[in-house]
């Protein structure tokens, strides 16, 4: 029992032909009753992205797992969108919601690992962060989880972004600017 996969949400793909990191996060099977008994389809959440910076989630509905999952990934693959990541982490701290989940990212110092939960890593993973910190409050609910953590990627935003929207040079910005320093303390954060 050690070392064996417990459930579908380690299933990792990595597709050759265009480099893509396919993740199934959750399946869940729905019972429909009917006059002869039940009726089972499933419910597939798929993970898809480069490892560089892009990334994007699906959903498919099937009477079998496999074609829920082909659903699934054709729709993650179709909503893929860019976020940005500065030294493997994510360039701020940030916080998505959705429902009733909430989830904070936040930036880790080089060396830390992506710290988070089986749903959250998923997707972190798939989009090429390396080292965040991050924390589900309120319901773990995955379809809502899931929601919660594009939300907060999509409301990141990178050195640049940053410079363009207060109207400063970027070189004016990226003095000043170390990723987490004021998380991991370190001694150019304090001036030294």
């Amino acid at each position: 029992m050690s070392n064996m996969n417990r459930g579908r949400r380690g299933d990792r793909r990595r597709d050759d032909d265009n480099n893509f990191v396919e993740k199934t996060i959750f399946i869940n099977r729905v019972a429909k009753v009917v006059k002869g008994g039940r009726r089972f389809n499933f419910a597939a959440i798929v993970v898809c992205g480069d490892g560089e910076g892009k990334v994007g989630i699906g959903q498919g509905k099937a009477n079998e797992v496999p074609e829920a999952i082909r659903k699934a990934t054709e729709r993650a693959r179709k909503t893929m969108r860019p976020v940005p990541i500065v030294d493997g982490t994510v360039p701020h701290y940030v916080h998505g919601e959705f429902g009733a989940a909430e989830v904070v990212l936040r930036p880790a110092s080089p060396g830390t690992g992506v710290i988070a939960g089986a749903t959250v890593r998923a997707i972190l993973d798939a989009a090429g962060y390396h080292n965040v910190l991050t924390k589900v409050l309120g319901s773990n609910n995955p379809y809502n989880v899931v929601k919660a953590v594009m939300n907060a990627l999509e409301r990141l935003e990178s050195p640049e972004q940053y410079a363009a929207r207060v109207g400063r040079p970027v070189d004016e910005v990226l003095a000043n600017y170390n990723v987490g320093a004021s998380v991991w303390g370190s001694a150019d954060a304090h001036g030294a």
